[in-house]
């Protein structure tokens, strides 16, 4: 697909310095570009990659003004980072405008389905399933019973969603994601065999969520396991029962939240984080990557470490911790200073 430099600065709103009519149907970094792409310059450090790419068209500042002669066609704009931010997602957009139900699927009689939605081949769709309108839903993909889906939302080739699970709109569901899945919960008897609860809540996902791939959000084991509006979850993250993870809070890859663990507002969650189960973490909290926690956390908190401490505490003492063999070298080289300094006594 080809855009001119004119259709690029009028999604844009900006001004074309150069050919309006030149055409690119790519995008590179400043430094890679070449003829048929569009990149953009917004940090100076980079100026010297604009008398020298091969990308046919440049988005800049508005304030950008060439020292010496450009043979790129500029688009001249507010805020190049944001306005180029804007032209992915309008290119994301374009490039997933997919429609139709491609054969073979199943939809279950009983399931509504919205308008100018998309359903890739081989996928599922369970008995009284709600899909909203302009979903999109990738191939090898399975909807279970009782879904609701809201409209806008996409869910991508091989996600599972469970039954009864509710997903508002706007969200975003990336490959090999697992929804809904029985939560860990299993009782010792007498002879020391586990037997497993029955886990017969949901999982509620609201508006403008997004779920990367391979992550597991379990159902509750009563209630429901509450993902809030506006949270962002990477890579392989692991959520476990009856847990709920408040508005606009970010988690990185590789993080574990054990059950029934509560997580305030407009928090931000390192990679490789580990929570314990039913502890409640407050609003705005801060926590480093690979800390685990084990306890209550307050608003505005920001720890690291595991167990994890107060970030500048833990900074000051990992000096130490660097230093801990010539730390023990010294005291064992006092000890000796002492005993030697007895012995002279007692002689």
């Amino acid at each position: 697909m080809k855009f001119t430099a004119q259709q690029i600065a009028d999604i844009l709103e900006g001004n074309v310095v150069g050919n309006p009519d030149e055409e690119v149907s790519k995008l590179s970094k400043i430094e890679e570009g070449e003829k048929g792409s569009l990149t953009f310059l917004s940090n100076p450090k980079y100026n010297p990659y604009l008398y020298t790419t091969n990308a046919s068209i440049a988005i800049v500042n508005q304030s950008f003004e060439p020292e010496k002669e450009v043979s790129t066609t500029l688009i001249k704009v507010e805020n190049a980072y944001k306005a180029f931010s804007k032209l992915l997602e309008f290119y994301n957009q374009v490039k997933n405008n997919k429609v139709g139900k491609e054969q073979p699927n199943f939809i279950s009689e009983s399931a509504k389905i919205g308008d100018n939605i998309y359903l890739g081949a081989f996928s599922y769709i369970g008995n009284n399933v709600v899909v909203g309108d302009n979903v999109k839903i990738y191939p090898n993909s399975y909807i279970g019973d009782n879904v609701t889906i809201g409209d806008d939302c996409i869910i991508f080739s091989g996600v599972k969603i469970y039954s009864e699970t509710q997903i508002g709109n706007h969200c975003k569901i990336h490959s090999g994601a697992i929804i809904g899945s029985d939560g860990f919960g299993f009782a010792p008897n007498d002879k020391g065999e586990y037997k497993a609860i029955p886990q017969i809540g949901n999982v509620i996902i609201e508006d403008f969520v997004d779920i990367g791939s391979s992550s597991t959000i379990d159902r509750a084991t009563l209630g429901s396991t509450i993902i809030r509006q506006g949270v962002k979850l990477d890579n392989q993250i692991q959520i476990a029962h009856n847990v709920e993870v408040g508005k606009n809070t970010v988690i990185a890859a590789q993080t574990g939240i054990a059950g029934s663990t509560k997580i305030g507002e407009n928090c931000m969650i390192g990679g490789q984080v580990g929570i314990v189960g039913h502890i409640v973490i407050g609003n705005n909290v801060k926590i480093q990557a690979q800390s685990g926690i084990s306890k209550n956390l307050k608003d505005g908190d920001v720890v690291q470490g595991t167990p994890a401490f107060g970030y500048s505490d833990f900074n000051k003492s990992y000096v130490h911790f660097r230093n801990l063999p010539k730390i023990a070298a010294t005291l064992n080289n006092i000890e000796k200073e002492v005993k030697a300094q007895k012995s002279t006594i007692n002689e």
